[in-house]
């Protein structure tokens, strides 16, 4: 099995970026930005062989009319770290943030594409919230997840069941991926019990692109949307189980971090006016997206439908 990382970063390498590099059995794609210090990737290049660093000029080259509906500054940037481990073979692609420092055993548990029994919460919802389903954390829930239904959640149906996953969304101790709102309301710092896990459901479910392992299978109905702020990977996501391709979260596998790289670059209030797009829309797409999952075209710019176009393109191509 080929296993392949992609992200991000306009940070120099950070102590979570380094112990991913670590693990030998993994390659790492990495795409720069403008901002990114390109000369200390192009180091790691040389003393780490798994390291694959992609300049902005050489993202251009090699796929310029996606890159230029992509932009620039922004983290969609990882779409071309995708699409370059897609290029090289990979038969799973582990995305991931360089503030979520891994443990030592992050990997090894790879469930994709592979049949393994969970604990599957059947619900009469249309969306499935996965931190809620951890006892000790009813109280928040997962970041895009819609805020008109957060009182109404249920857990109280689960059954053991047997699925073969096409993605392993990996929890993350201290800084969960909750909203903007509910971090200003509990600040939360988890510690979530792996005895837990696996947990999956019979709806869909958001999940983000800081800690989470694709199969190959799934990267064309893939694609962190352009012009979409902090819904990009959320609405990947709701797409991506739209089209019929089943998740499993699993235990914690890092810490997160969010004061690693550029100091003072959170700020609840610009993360909440980033999301202010899903608390208005989210509920309503995931039930477009549901009946029809192509719907989400009503709900981004014509420029991150044509980004997503190219993308379907050129992996046909590929």
């Amino acid at each position: 099995m080929k296993k392949i990382i992609a992200t991000t970063t306009i940070n120099p390498p950070t102590l979570a970026l380094l112990k991913y590099i670590q693990k030998e059995d993994w390659q790492i794609v990495i795409a720069g930005d403008n901002k990114t210090p390109h000369e200390d990737y192009r180091e790691l290049e040389v003393y780490h062989k798994n390291v694959i660093y992609l300049s902005p000029e050489e993202q251009s080259n090699k796929y310029p009319k996606l890159s230029e509906l992509i932009g620039w500054n922004c983290i969609e940037r990882r779409n071309i770290a995708i699409l370059e481990a897609y290029a090289l073979g990979a038969d799973v692609i582990a995305l991931i943030d360089d503030d979520n420092v891994p443990y030592e055993d992050w990997g090894d548990d790879l469930c994709v594409d592979t049949e393994i029994t969970t604990n599957e919460y059947e619900i009469d919802d249309i969306v499935f919230d996965p931190i809620g389903a951890n006892p000790e954390y009813r109280e928040i829930w997962h970041r895009g997840f819609p805020l008109e239904i957060i009182p109404q959640r249920n857990y109280t149906n689960k059954v053991l069941s047997k699925i073969t996953p096409k993605v392993q969304a990996i929890f993350w101790n201290g800084d969960p991926d909750v909203d903007a709102i509910c971090r200003m309301i509990y600040n939360p710092k988890c510690s979530f019990n792996s005895q837990n896990f696996p947990i999956s459901s019979n709806k869909m479910a958001p999940f983000n692109s800081q800690n989470t392992i694709l199969s190959r299978d799934v990267i064309s109905d893939y694609f962190l949307f352009p012009e979409t702020e902090r819904m990009q990977d959320i609405w990947a996501a709701y797409y991506l189980q739209a089209k019929g391709h089943k998740v499993v979260f699993t235990k914690p596998g890092v810490n997160s971090d969010r004061s690693l790289g550029t100091s003072g670059r959170y700020s609840i209030i610009n993360d909440m006016k980033k999301e202010y797009l899903g608390m208005e829309n989210n509920l309503q797409l995931i039930k477009d997206v549901t009946e029809n999952p192509d719907s989400i075209k009503k709900y981004i710019s014509e420029r991150s439908w044509e980004a997503f176009q190219e993308w379907k393109k050129v992996i046909n191509d590929l």
